[in-house]
């Protein structure tokens, strides 16, 4: 028991769900907002269950899972953190983890945006975040739906992309954008 113990803080210690810098980095780009937010903030991670699955290298977070970094909130039905093997991991430093997957009623929030969608998945190597399914993101009154969301965390490019027609969705991404107003209007 001690040594899985040991494990998981290690594990959760390393889990860097937002962070888009390199581990020197102290300061990195935020994925949601565009602004800066500090990666050496504690993660929090509160879920009904977790299991630890070591052969496979899976860490899955099941049950109202919700993460909080900073001003940063994720909240999933599941969270699976794929990580490299204790061997990888040089002087006794953090398991590498590889990519994170949430599953089911994803939603991301920021105190200037939120993001939802049926599936997000974390590239931690090549740093991209993909949200699929459902994608809807707001920021004040302005609303951006589509099909899949792909965030470079090196670039700062992203890209909202229609899916196929199925019921009334159209298949096609919308937005509406609500002009601010101007003082004295």
């Amino acid at each position: 028991m001690r040594r899985l113990t040991k494990k998981l803080i290690i594990l959760i210690l390393a889990i860097g769900l937002f962070a888009a810098g390199s581990p020197e980095s102290a300061m990195a780009q935020s994925a949601l907002t565009g602004g800066s937010f500090d990666t050496n903030q504690p993660i929090e991670i509160t879920a009904d269950s977790l299991e630890v699955q070591q052969a496979n290298q899976l860490a899955i977070f099941e049950g109202n899972v919700q993460v909080v970094q900073g001003e940063i909130r994720m909240r999933a039905a599941k969270l699976m953190v794929h990580y490299a093997d204790k061997n990888q991991s040089e002087n006794g430093e953090p398991a590498n983890i590889r990519q994170i997957d949430a599953l089911g009623n994803v939603f991301l929030s920021s105190p200037r945006e939120t993001a939802q969608g049926d599936k997000g998945v974390y590239d931690v190597i090549n740093k991209q975040i993909e949200l699929q399914g459902n994608v809807v993101l707001t920021q004040g009154k302005n609303v951006l739906r589509g099909n899949t969301l792909t965030l470079d965390l090196i670039t700062g490019k992203s890209r909202v992309e229609g899916g196929g027609a199925t019921g009334g969705n159209t298949g096609r991404v919308k937005g509406i954008f609500v002009p601010e107003k101007k003082t004295g209007e």
